[in-house]
């Protein structure tokens, strides 16, 4: 999509005229006006704390990974709530570090974001050379195999979808 140094980014400033509009619920032309301008100035404003999206290389396994990540949040939530109304379980917390392989900021920060969506996870920390993750997990019986998974099921599809990432 080809943008202007005057519009930097054309689908935000049409999202935020429509989202102005259905915040007031009123669609008068001066309400279109304020919704245009604030959709104009508010990327134009904040260009320059914007991070460069990677290209997206492969949309349709991404919409794929999005659905696998919402099944895995729903499952994650069975397994805390039978693990958290179940008396005689009892859980085993523990600080996992997940070497990482993607490199790009945004994709890092999908994975941490998506790691602290399943219920039971937590992104703790991303040490300063950004290589290595730090989870703590609820209940844990093996490091390796969680860690194997996290690559499997989550980094590993992010490292395909993103053009900028190693693959």
């Amino acid at each position: 999509m080809r943008t202007w140094r005057w519009l930097p980014h054309p689908l935000l400033s049409l999202f935020l005229l429509l989202l102005w509009l259905l915040l007031v619920n009123d669609f008068s032309f001066g309400h279109m006006l304020l919704g245009a301008f604030l959709g104009w100035v508010i990327p134009l404003v904040s260009q320059l704390f914007w991070i460069n999206p990677p290209q997206i290389a492969k949309p349709w396994q991404l919409c794929r990974f999005l659905l696998l990540v919402l099944f895995d949040i729903i499952v994650a939530n069975l397994q805390v709530a039978r693990l958290v109304l179940n008396p005689f379980t009892r859980p085993r917390p523990a600080f996992v570090e997940v070497p990482l392989e993607l490199t790009d900021e945004l994709a890092l920060t999908m994975l941490a974001s998506i790691i602290c969506l399943t219920p039971g996870t937590v992104s703790a920390n991303l040490s300063a050379d950004r290589r290595t993750l730090l989870l703590h997990c609820l209940d844990i019986d093996d490091e390796a195999a969680l860690v194997a998974q996290i690559k499997q099921r989550y980094e590993r599809p992010l490292l395909e979808v993103f053009a900028c990432s190693p693959t």
